[in-house]
């Protein structure tokens, strides 16, 4: 076991109760069986129960776990960036506390890191959720994939397995405002290892993420790894003026050796002046909609506000 490297497991926690005590029981048990030194990392995202509590006294009873909170809800990607923070491992896996990445895997993960990989991107290559959520979440990552200069495996990604050298760059060069963690993940390199798992039938239970922190979190996703929305804006700008330039060139054609009549109909003018305003005043609106969320996304940045603060401990 002295020859064995450190795993940090850092469990993202939100009202999270007993299973925090599950969590550790079942690791405690994996890890002592397989001989690999590990240390608990409890990072609470601000929780309003008596979660963090919970993790306060398994660090009283155990050396290898150490319990945070950040000052408030922050969202697990900013959660997965200060658990990071104050990691002591050689290598570290991020995951969830409802047991949905089956543990027994992470024993393999940490195989493959022992080889040489840097970076271990685990995906579910089944997933049991309902048609619409499948089916939404399988549209959106196929058209990420297509306008992004990165690649999500089907389905997406929220568990890593990272190398010490790689989660330091993290915690030193990345700043983790409007983005999504495993999206800077993939942007580093490194070539990383993608791992297919199942997750077990009969965990059923009901999603912590409302429909307005889904909507947040795929709009990260959007626009930290893809700058087609900015870039749609030029391709329908000179789109419009080609067709804006052939309709007006066709009009003045028809005016001169084309008989009006010939055209089918006689134009009446306002009509038509009212329709090109609307459909040109919207798209306008849309384009500065784009761009204001990149400059907004800027001005959150210049504003250099603490990206998430880890409460002292009393």
């Amino acid at each position: 076991m002295e020859n064995k490297k450190v795993l940090s497991v850092l469990l993202l926690s939100y009202y999270s109760g007993n299973r925090i005590i599950t969590a550790y029981e079942k690791l405690s048990l994996l890890f002592s069986d397989n001989s690999i030194p590990f240390e608990l990392i409890i990072m609470d995202d601000g929780s309003r129960d008596d979660s963090y509590n919970i993790a306060l006294e398994l660090e009283k009873g155990k050396e290898n776990v150490f319990a945070y909170q950040l000052s408030k809800n922050c969202t697990s990607a900013i959660s997965a960036f200060a658990s990071l923070d104050v990691a002591n491992g050689d290598c570290a896996i991020i995951i969830p506390d409802d047991e949905q990445f089956p543990y027994i895997h992470i024993v393999e993960l940490y195989k493959l890191w022992e080889k040489g990989e840097k970076i271990i991107i685990p995906y579910r290559s089944e997933r049991y959720d309902n048609f619409w959520k499948n089916s939404f979440s399988s549209l959106f990552y196929f058209i990420i994939n297509r306008i992004s200069d990165i690649t999500f495996p089907k389905g997406g990604a929220d568990i890593v397995f990272l190398d010490r050298e790689v989660f330091e760059v993290i915690v030193k060069k990345i700043r983790p405002k409007n983005t999504y963690f495993t999206t800077e993940v993939f942007k580093l390199g490194f070539n990383p290892y993608f791992y297919p798992f199942i997750r077990p039938k009969g965990i059923n239970e009901k999603s912590r993420w409302s429909f307005n922190m889904r909507l947040k979190l795929a709009s990260n996703i959007l626009y930290s790894s893809s700058s087609f929305p900015i870039k749609v804006i030029s391709y329908l700008g000179l789109f419009f003026s080609v067709f804006s330039f052939l309709v007006l060139l066709f009009y003045i054609l028809s005016k001169i050796f084309l008989d009006q009549s010939t055209l089918g109909y006689q134009p009446t003018g306002w009509v038509s002046t009212v329709v090109f305003l609307c459909f040109f005043s919207g798209l306008i609106l849309f384009a500065l909609g784009v761009i204001a969320e990149y400059i907004w996304r800027i001005y959150e940045e210049v504003k250099d506000r603490p990206d998430y603060i880890i409460r002292k401990k009393d």
